[in-house]
């Protein structure tokens, strides 16, 4: 079993930077794929960006191409996500995902290849 707690979220003004982490522990973190969705209100949640198990592969929204950037840290257990150049449009709640890479296809970022969720972190943009 799998077990993930975001934290970083936090007020940003537009045009600003944050980080994102999401702590693994629990279960066979070598075999897991990782992904970063967010929901806005009164919208669906959608995939930010995910990553390979050996994270060598990655996935970006349009959206956020070029301003985030999806990593993961072994040793530490730790997956992070960098957002750079936040927009009013990034705010909503951030959540982190998991899920055995033989489990999914890759290049489909979405919810439905998850099965384990964090508790998601608040992400505001305001100036």
């Amino acid at each position: 079993q799998l077990r993930l707690v975001e934290s970083g979220g936090t007020l940003v003004r537009p045009g600003g930077s944050l980080r994102l982490s999401c702590a693994a522990s629990g279960s066979t973190w070598d075999f897991y794929a990782f992904g970063w969705f967010r929901q806005a209100p009164g919208k669906e949640r959608e995939g930010a960006s995910c990553i390979s198990a050996t994270g060598d592969m990655t996935v970006y929204a349009d959206s956020v191409k070029g301003r985030f950037t999806i990593s993961k840290d072994n040793a530490n257990k730790t997956v992070y996500l960098q957002m750079d150049n936040v927009k009013p449009e990034d705010a909503g709640i951030y959540y982190c995902a998991g899920q055995r890479q033989g489990l999914l296809i890759f290049k489909f970022c979405v919810p439905a290849q998850f099965d384990s969720w964090g508790q998601g972190t608040q992400v505001t943009v305001s100036s």
